[in-house]
């Protein structure tokens, strides 16, 4: 099976995207360290729009996604920053090897 990958765009509210990269971070750490099939994630951030964060995720297969994305860690983050992202835009790809 290929990899899989997400590549999205958070929408977040204003004045707070400091808030949110401290809970991707704090999500990403959970991610990489329990979750053996999430190989890579990415975040960054616009210079010229203060209210986006991008980001770049690379699974071991479509399974593996479908295990973070049912996650315990997915679920807290979502719950924790509920009022911090206004709209959250993923894009699913297969990785060309």
């Amino acid at each position: 099976m290929s990899k899989f990958a997400t590549v999205g765009t958070i929408d977040v509210a204003p004045g707070r995207r400091d808030e949110l990269l401290h809970l991707l971070m704090a999500h990403r750490a959970r991610c990489l360290k329990d979750e053996p099939g999430t190989l890579q994630m990415e975040f960054m951030v616009p210079r010229d729009d203060s209210a986006k964060v991008l980001l770049f995720e690379v699974y071991r297969d479509d399974a593996a996604f479908d295990t973070h994305a049912k996650g315990a860690s997915f679920a807290r983050w979502r719950k924790e920053s509920g009022e911090i992202v206004t709209k959250l835009h993923v894009t699913r790809c297969a990785v060309a090897e």
